[in-house]
């Protein structure tokens, strides 16, 4: 089991956010989601957005930090990449 955090870089909302996935399964994904107690509206398309001030807590939890075109390229080759425009 292998889930993958990238720094919390990425502006919204007034706050920066960081990109959770699994180069597994969307299942081992939404459990480690679940385990945390992170919401299910945080999951967008093949991520859910952690915000930075849960970021150490993930990575405590077991998620191996990388950056972000690290982690795009985790998704895609497990084959899990879910542009936007496209159906999931």
């Amino acid at each position: 089991m292998t889930l993958y955090i990238d720094p919390p870089t990425w502006p919204g909302h007034g706050r920066m956010w960081s990109h959770l996935v699994s180069d597994i399964s969307f299942d081992e994904l939404h459990a480690f989601a679940r385990r945390l107690g992170v919401p299910e509206r945080a999951f967008e398309r093949d991520h859910y957005d952690i915000p930075s001030h849960r970021y150490a807590e993930v990575v405590q939890a077991g998620a191996v930090e990388v950056g972000p075109k690290e982690l795009l390229r985790r998704l895609v080759e497990a084959g899990l990449r879910r542009p936007k425009g496209r159906p999931a």
